[in-house]
């Protein structure tokens, strides 16, 4: 790639942190610590030492505690991850105090502590979500949910992220010593978690199709299913009872696409075995990059 390439590679990946933290500070300040939903994470932690102790700054927290967090991920996931860590850290930590300090006669925009968790936590994981794609994070928990994801990558994101913060709900809950608050605090994290796996894994689910034909079939179906602009692969089969030669053609289709290939199914050849299931995650051209494994 040339340097002009890179360079707009590296300015889009930033523009897009950049949006994470604005949403993402947005949710923390209008919504969560206006309402002391401490919902998980080094957030929820700072959130709750600012209403705990005499020092109600959530974004100076946030960069307090992020310190040996960060001493992680440098020997963890090098320079390049740190930077742009770094970067959302800082960048979310003082839009929090901003936010607070333009606001804080405004604040909370809302008492009603569902909307205030729910738009919070919609925020919240939009925000993380974004910064996630791109290979970053707001610092905090998420770096150790990196580290965790890298070391147990049949564990997702989301599902790492419930276990720390349950943790961390469980301390705040004792602290402030409500528990119809806690319940809402729960839901706000669920409600990060499914938004947050939304973004970064995107809405993954397909079909995944086996159709056994005979040859002469099986090209034409072929023809169709290029037609729309996906792939397959064909297989040679046999009969087991009859013996007869068989063409088995196994392609991974959208949903929104599914039902004109049913379409064609039925026109070309009626008598076409066709086996329908899921596919969750599909990883190549038309589908998610491989290295979004490691998200």
């Amino acid at each position: 790639m040339t340097k002009k390439t890179v360079a707009l590679k590296i300015l889009k990946q930033y523009l897009i942190i950049s949006a994470g933290c604005v949403l993402f500070s947005l949710g923390i300040a209008l919504f969560l610590d206006a309402n002391k939903i401490a919902a998980g994470g080094v957030s929820g932690l700072a959130i709750l030492l600012s209403h705990i102790t005499p020092f109600d700054m959530t974004g100076v927290w946030i960069i307090i505690l992020n310190v040996p967090l960060f001493i992680l991920g440098a020997l963890s996931f090098g320079k390049a991850f740190v930077l742009s860590s770094l970067y959302a850290t800082t960048v979310s930590s003082l839009l929090i105090e901003l936010f607070n300090f333009l606001l804080k006669n405004y604040l909370p925009l809302t008492e009603d502590i569902i909307i205030a968790g729910a738009v919070g936590g919609v925020l919240v994981g939009v925000g993380m979500g974004l910064v996630f794609r791109m290979g970053s994070t707001t610092g905090g928990t998420d770096i150790l949910v990196k580290f965790l994801r890298k070391k147990f990558r049949y564990l997702k994101t989301g599902v790492i992220s419930l276990i720390i913060d349950t943790v961390i709900i469980g301390i705040s809950a004792i602290f402030f010593k409500n528990f119809t608050l806690t319940f809402y605090t729960v839901l706000s994290l669920i409600i990060t978690i499914v938004v947050m796996d939304w973004v970064i894994y995107g809405n993954e689910s397909a079909k995944l199709l086996y159709i056994i034909t005979d040859a002469e079939h099986a090209s034409l179906l072929c023809e169709k299913i290029l037609s729309l602009d996906i792939s397959a692969t064909c297989l040679d089969g046999e009969g087991a009872y009859t013996g007869d030669t068989k063409r088995i053609i196994m392609c991974a289709i959208k949903k929104m696409q599914y039902p004109k290939l049913c379409d064609y199914i039925h026109e070309i050849d009626p008598r076409a075995f066709t086996i329908v299931t899921s596919a969750k995650e599909i990883y190549g051209e038309g589908y998610k990059d491989h290295k979004d494994r490691e998200l």
